[in-house]
């Protein structure tokens, strides 16, 4: 039998257990084939599945949905992070990662991990109808970058949205993003994902692209506290930097185990 791959999973943006967005972490010494990873991903039934090979002093590092491949995500670049720093014996400060959106770094700061991600700020757009009726109150505003971004005045509205996919899942679009200031935090917000089997996901680093800077310039101020209110919850730290933004959040490892190929 062919030795095992270790898989790690990790909860991130949460200082708790069950608590944030789960992530596999899988470490390879070389690259799987796609379609493999990408049944590894299904299987693991999580968000997303992190696979990462080491490519001289830095990692080259891909996230997979039970579904599909996807451009970028927070949480498992975090998860990934915390397993380099906490399991894998990495030393310094910052570790790179090659991925389909550039390069990306993340800095250990004591106890929490801050990611480096692009600025994607969100345009004005038309609303489709579908849009509209997917949600049980009407937003003040919408628009979008890679994923729609719904306005609403009060943190009350994101806590009692309730989707329906019915009109959602006719949407050509990665997710849709929530959101409205908060009473503890600068801002809160929602994730929801059409034609997906996550329909809400816990805690979304890659959302967070565009919610900085919309707020940074909504608030006046550069430097957030943000919270991400599904069941879990999530907690980050971010800031507002031009073109770049960066959040930080908290780790806790939940598994390690084996699985056979």
């Amino acid at each position: 039998m062919p030795p095992p791959y270790t898989i790690y999973k990790v909860d991130a943006f949460t200082s708790f257990l069950f608590g944030g967005n789960p992530a596999a972490v899988c470490p390879l010494e070389t690259w799987l084939p796609d379609e493999l990873m990408q049944k590894l991903a299904a299987e693991n039934n999580l968000s997303e599945t992190a696979f990462f090979v080491k490519e001289g002093d830095n990692y080259h590092l891909r996230w997979f949905t039970p579904e599909f491949e996807i451009d970028l995500c927070g949480h498992a670049t975090l998860a990934t992070a915390f397993i380099l720093f906490t399991q894998l014996n990495y030393t310094a400060d910052v570790i790179s990662f090659q991925t389909k959106s550039g390069q990306l770094e993340v800095r250990r700061k004591e106890d929490l991990f801050e990611l480096n991600f692009p600025s994607r700020v969100p345009q004005s757009c038309e609303p489709p109808e579908a849009l509209l009726k997917g949600f049980n109150f009407p937003p003040s505003k919408v628009l979008k970058s890679r994923d729609y971004f719904l306005v609403y005045d009060d943190e009350r509205t994101i806590r009692e949205l309730v989707p329906d996919f019915q009109y959602l899942n006719t949407l050509n679009a990665v997710g849709i993003i929530v959101t409205a200031a908060g009473k503890e935090a600068d801002f809160v917000s929602r994730f929801f994902v059409p034609n997906s089997v996550i329909g809400e996901d816990p805690v979304t680093g890659s959302a967070h692209c565009n919610l900085i800077p919309y707020w940074a310039k909504e608030l006046n101020k550069s430097t957030l506290t943000a919270k991400q209110l599904s069941k879990r919850e999530g907690e980050l730290f971010c800031e507002h930097k031009g073109d770049r933004v960066t959040m930080a959040g908290k780790a806790v490892l939940y598994l390690k185990g084996e699985f056979y190929l």
